[in-house]
């Protein structure tokens, strides 16, 4: 089972960078658009968890 919060951010993520992410199989898409989603995830995670230990 996938965690509904981050399938949420992959999506909103991939429409920002207009990466074509659809349901299931995404085949079709390069190593480069699968991993700046991925990546641009990574990022908004890590800043998110610093704001938090910082206290804000």
């Amino acid at each position: 089972m996938k965690n509904q919060g981050l399938e949420n951010m992959k999506q909103e993520v991939a429409a920002e960078l207009g990466v074509p992410l659809k349901q299931g199989d995404n085949g079709d898409l390069t190593a480069r658009q699968v991993g700046s989603v991925g990546g641009e995830m990574v990022k908004r995670m890590i800043k998110a968890q610093e704001q938090q230990m910082s206290g804000k």
